[in-house]
C-alpha cells in the first residue's frame, strides 16, 4: 500500500508540474540522454535523463518553439500550440552529417589549426561576454557497482547501503543538488549556495557535487578538475595536440559549426581525446565530447573520464554560455568497479547582476536553512530533469532501508557480526562498537607497531583506547594507554592520551597525555622507524639516534579566526640519555663499518652522551595564518580549502624554563612561510621557508638545537620540501640563528613535452635548489634535477632525482630514488 501510495503521490505531483513532457529517441528508437531542451531565444531548459524522458516547464500556454539540441545529433525546432496542460511531445532526432568542404580539402593548410588559432585569439573576448552572471545550477550524481566483491582483506563489504540487487549489482550512490551560484571574471570570485540537497539513503542529504567543483571551463589553460589537464584551447595548445577538422554543419540558428577532432602527440600526455566543436566567425565553443584516460590524469584506478558538454547562444550577450554538462567515470580497484555519471544543468542566467561589496566572501558555499531537509513534493517541483524509474526505486528502497538501520535492533545485529573475535586480531588488533551508542573500545595489535633499532632492539607497542561520539556536530572525546617494550633493553614504556574536540566550525581540541617515551633528538623527526628497521637489519645503518624523555602535557588548538589557527602547549619532562644494547644484524659485522654510537655528535662514541640527564618545562605558543583562506558553510561542519594566491605562515615561541640547570632554560621564536602555485601548462612552484632564533646564545641541551632534517637514504620517505638530499642527518645544528630554503618547479610536460623521441616517454622535468644558513656555519647549499611520473602505462609513481651540494667548498653528488607521492 505504501508503494503504491508513494507512486502515485510522484505521478500527481509530476502531472502538476510537467507542463510539457515526453520522450527523445534516435533513428533506432533508443533513448538520448542528456539533451538540452529550451524554448527558443532563451537559455533557461531541461535535459533528458538517463532513459530520455524530459520535463520543461512553461508558464504560458499558447505558440512556442522547443529546441531540441544534443551534441552529434541535427538541432531540432518543434513549433507546438499548447492550449492545455500536460502537453506530451515526443521527439526522434537525427544523427547530424558532417562533411568537409570543398576549399577544407583542396586547402595545402590545416583548417583545423586556423581554427583553433582564432578561437585562442578570441578567449577573452568570448568569456568577457559573460564576465559577471548569477545562474541556477542543478547536478545528479549516481555510481553503479556490478559484481561488487562480498569481502575485502577477509571482511565483508556489506550491501552498500541496501543499493545492491542478488547478483551484487547496482546503484552505490544517488545524490542532487540545486544552488543559486555568482560568478565574477575579474577579479575571479564564485560563490554558490545550496537551496536543496539530498543524498539516497541518507539522512544529513549532503551531496559532493558542488559547482565549482564541476566547473569545467575549457577556456583556461588547464582544467584543476582534472588533475590540470592541458585544454585544446589553451595559449600553448600545439604543444600537446594535433588537431583534424572532420567536418561541419551548420546549427538552427544557421551558424556554422566546425567538428575538430583532438589528436594528442603523446599517449598518455595531461591530454584530452575526442572531438569539440568550433562557431564559424565566433570562434566559440558549441560543444565538448572528450575522454581522459587513467594514465592521462595521473591516477591508475581510473580507466576513463568522459565530459560532454553543451553551449547554447544568447541574444541577450550575443555569445555562447554553457547550459548542460555530463561527466562520466569507470574506475577498477581492488576488484571494484564501479561507474557513474554526474550530470549538470545551469539555467536562468542573468548577466547583469548587482554584486555589492558583500556579495562576494572568503565564504564560498553556504546551505539555505533546512536545505537537506526538502520533501519529496519541494525536489518534484524544482528537480529540471526527471527521475528514471531506477532512481525512483533507489530514493524509496533507501530511504525505507534508512529508517531500519536507526534502529537499535538493527544496528546491535550489525555489531554483533563485526564485534566477532578474529584468529589474527591479537596482532592486528580489535575494536568493539556500540553503533547505537556511538562508542567504541579497541585494542592496538602490535603487528604493525613493532621496528628495529639499536637501542631497544626489536621493539613493538600495543594499547586500549575508548572512544564517545556525543553529536553529529563533531564533540567526541578519546582516551587510551599504550605501552612498548623493546626486546634488547627491557624496557616497559607506558603512556596515556585524553583527547576531546567539541565542535566542527572551529575544532577546539584539548589533549593530556604523558608517560615515558623514546623520542628523537631533532623534534622534526627526520628518519622514519621503517627506514631506520631497513636499513640497520639490512646494511648495519642505524640513523635513528633517540634518548628517553619521562612526561606529562597539556595542549589545547582552535581556528580561533577563519583563517587563523592558535595552539599552545605546556610540558613538564624528565629527560635522559640511552646507550645501543644491541649489535644485532642480518648483514655482515663489519658492513658499512659497523653500527655507530646513539650519540649524533660523535658516531664513534658508545660511552658518553650528547648531554646530561636533567628536568626541563617547555610552553610553546604558535599561531598558523592561512591568508584570505577561502572556506565552505555546510550545516554540520566547516570546510576549509586555503587560498593558492598567498603562501601559510606559521609562526612559534618556545620557552624553556624551571631546568634542574639554568644554562639550559632558552627562548626561541621559528617562522615558516610555504606555498604551491600552480602555474598551469608550466607545472607546478613550491617552496618553504623556514627561520629560527634564540634570544641568548646558550650552552643548552642538544635535543633543544634548531636543526636541519638531512638525508643520508638513496630511496627516502618523507616530505621533499622540508629536508635536504644529500646532507647527513646531525650534521647542521645551532643555538643561535638559522634558515633553510627549499624550491622546487616541476614542469610536468612544457620542456620535456617539447623534445622529440623523449616525449614519448611522458616524463615530467623537475628542478630544485635548497640552502640552509647557521650563524655559525658556512652555507650548505642543492642543486637538483630530476625525473617525475616515471613508470608503466598509467602506473607511474618513481621519481629519480640528480643531486649536487656545495658545502665550503667541497662538493658532492648523488642519485634519489622516491615515490612521487611523497
Amino acid at each position: 500500500m505504501k508503494k503504491i501510495t508513494f507512486l502515485l503521490l510522484f505521478f500527481t505531483v509530476s502531472i502538476n508540474i510537467a507542463q510539457v513532457k515526453g520522450s527523445i529517441t534516435d533513428a533506432e528508437n533508443e533513448p538520448l540522454s542528456f539533451v538540452s531542451i529550451y524554448l527558443e531565444k532563451s537559455t533557461s531548459g531541461t535535459t533528458s535523463n538517463d532513459s530520455g524522458d524530459y520535463i520543461l516547464d512553461l508558464k504560458e500556454k499558447g505558440n512556442h518553439t522547443i529546441i531540441f539540441q544534443f551534441l552529434g545529433y541535427k538541432t531540432l525546432k518543434k513549433k507546438v500550440n499548447i492550449t492545455s496542460f500536460p502537453f506530451i511531445l515526443n521527439v526522434h532526432l537525427e544523427e547530424e552529417s558532417v562533411k568537409l568542404s570543398e576549399i577544407s580539402i583542396s586547402t595545402k593548410d590545416n583548417p583545423a589549426n586556423r581554427i583553433i588559432r582564432n578561437v585562442i585569439d578570441n578567449k577573452d573576448k568570448n568569456t568577457d561576454k559573460y564576465a559577471n552572471y548569477t545562474a541556477k545550477f542543478y547536478s545528479r550524481g549516481l555510481t553503479r557497482i556490478k559484481d561488487a566483491p562480498e569481502k575485502f582483506f577477509g571482511q565483508s563489504t556489506g550491501d552498500f547501503g541496501g543499493g545492491l540487487d542478488s547478483t551484487r549489482t547496482g546503484i552505490i550512490y544517488l545524490s542532487e543538488t540545486f544552488s543559486n551560484i555568482s560568478y565574477q571574471k575579474n577579479p575571479k570570485k564564485f560563490k554558490e549556495k545550496i537551496v536543496a540537497s539530498k543524498v539516497s539513503g541518507q539522512d544529513n542529504g549532503i551531496s559532493f557535487n558542488r559547482a565549482e567543483d564541476s566547473s569545467i571551463d575549457l577556456y583556461e589553460n588547464s582544467i584543476a578538475v582534472f588533475n590540470d589537464l592541458v585544454s585544446p584551447i589553451s595559449t600553448n595548445a600545439f604543444s600537446y595536440y594535433k588537431f583534424k577538422l572532420e567536418g561541419t554543419f551548420y546549427d538552427k540558428n544557421g551558424k556554422l559549426i566546425n567538428k575538430i577532432k583532438l589528436i594528442p602527440k603523446r599517449k598518455n600526455g595531461r591530454v584530452f581525446s575526442g572531438f569539440i566543436y568550433i562557431v564559424e566567425d565566433d570562434w566559440a565553443l558549441y560543444g565538448t565530447d572528450v575522454t581522459a584516460t587513467g594514465a592521462q590524469v595521473n591516477i591508475p584506478i581510473v580507466n576513463s573520464l568522459k565530459l560532454k558538454q553543451g553551449y547554447n547562444y544568447s541574444e541577450e550577450i550575443e555569445g555562447w554560455v554553457l547550459i548542460s554538462q555530463t561527466i562520466d567515470f569507470d574506475i577498477s580497484i581492488f576488484g571494484f568497479k564501479p561507474s557513474g555519471k554526474f550530470s549538470y544543468t545551469y539555467s536562468d542566467y542573468n548577466f547583469k547582476p548587482t554584486f555589492k561589496e558583500s556579495t562576494f566572501t572568503n565564504e564560498i558555499l553556504s546551505f539555505e536553512k533546512d536545505a537537506t531537509k526538502k520533501d519529496t513534493v519541494f525536489w518534484n517541483k524544482l528537480r529540471p530533469v526527471p527521475l528514471t524509474t531506477e532512481e525512483v526505486k533507489d530514493y524509496r528502497i533507501k530511504d525505507s532501508i534508512k529508517v531500519i538501520r536507526k534502529s537499535k535492533k538493527y544496528l546491535d545485529s550489525i555489531d554483533a557480526k563485526g564485534n566477532k573475535f578474529g584468529l589474527l586480531d591479537p596482532l592486528m588488533g580489535y575494536t568493539y562498537d556500540n553503533s547505537y551508542k556511538n562508542n567504541s573500545f579497541s585494542y592496538n595489535g602490535p603487528l604493525l607497531k613493532t621496528s628495529f633499532n639499536t637501542v631497544q632492539g626489536v621493539n613493538t607497542s600495543a594499547g586500549f583506547s575508548y572512544f564517545e561520539q556525543i553529536n553529529k556536530e563533531g564533540k567526541w572525546w578519546r582516551a587510551g594507554v599504550n605501552a612498548n617494550y623493546g626486546f634488547s633493553d627491557k624496557r616497559l614504556r607506558p603512556t596515556f592520551f585524553f583527547t576531546k574536540k567539541w565542535n566542527n566550525i572551529s575544532r577546539p581540541r584539548l589533549g593530556i597525555s604523558g608517560g615515558i617515551t623514546t623520542p628523537q633528538f631533532n623534534d622534526r623527526t627526520p628518519v622514519l622507524k621503517l627506514n631506520n628497521t631497513i636499513s640497520s637489519l639490512l646494511s648495519r645503518l642505524n640513523y635513528l639516534k633517540i634518548y628517553e624523555k619521562s612526561y606529562a602535557r597539556i595542549g589545547y588548538s582552535e581556528e580561533i579566526k577563519n583563517g587563523i589557527y592558535f595552539s599552545t602547549s605546556l610540558e613538564y619532562a624528565n629527560r635522559k640519555p640511552l646507550f645501543n644494547t644491541t649489535n644485532y644484524s642480518f648483514a655482515p659485522q663489519d658492513k658499512n663499518g659497523g653500527y655507530t654510537s646513539n650519540n649524533p655528535l660523535d658516531a664513534t662514541d658508545f660511552v658518553n652522551s650528547p648531554f646530561l640527564e636533567h628536568k626541563i618545562a617547555t610552553l610553546n605558543v604558535g599561531a598558523t595564518f592561512v591568508f584570505a583562506q577561502k572556506y565552505l558553510s555546510y550545516p554540520d561542519r566547516k570546510e576549509n580549502e586555503g587560498n593558492a594566491k598567498y603562501p601559510t605562515l606559521n609562526v612559534k615561541y618556545t620557552k624553556r624554563f624551571g631546568a634542574s640547570d639554568s644554562q639550559l632554560n632558552s627562548d626561541l621564536f621559528i617562522a615558516s612561510l610555504r606555498q604551491d602555485v600552480n602555474v598551469g601548462n608550466y607545472g607546478k612552484f613550491q617552496y618553504n621557508i623556514r627561520g629560527g632564533m634564540f634570544l641568548k646564545k646558550k650552552n643548552i641541551a642538544f635535543m633543544d638545537y634548531l636543526q636541519a632534517n638531512g638525508n643520508q637514504l638513496t630511496f627516502p620517505l618523507g616530505n621533499r620540501l622540508s629536508s635536504f638530499g644529500l646532507l647527513e642527518y646531525y650534521k647542521f645544528y645551532t643555538n643561535d640563528k638559522y634558515v633553510e630554503a627549499h624550491i622546487e618547479h616541476n614542469f610536468r610536460g612544457a620542456i620535456l613535452g617539447k623534445v622529440p623521441l623523449i616525449n614519448k616517454l611522458n616524463f615530467h622535468l623537475v628542478g630544485g635548489a635548497k640552502t640552509l644558513f647557521m650563524a655559525d656555519k658556512k652555507p650548505y647549499t642543492e642543486y637538483s634535477v630530476g625525473l617525475d611520473n616515471i613508470g608503466y602505462g598509467k602506473w607511474r609513481f618513481l621519481r629519480i632525482d640528480y643531486v649536487r651540494s656545495n658545502y665550503g667548498g667541497v662538493k658532492s653528488d648523488g642519485l634519489l630514488f622516491r615515490l612521487s607521492l611523497f
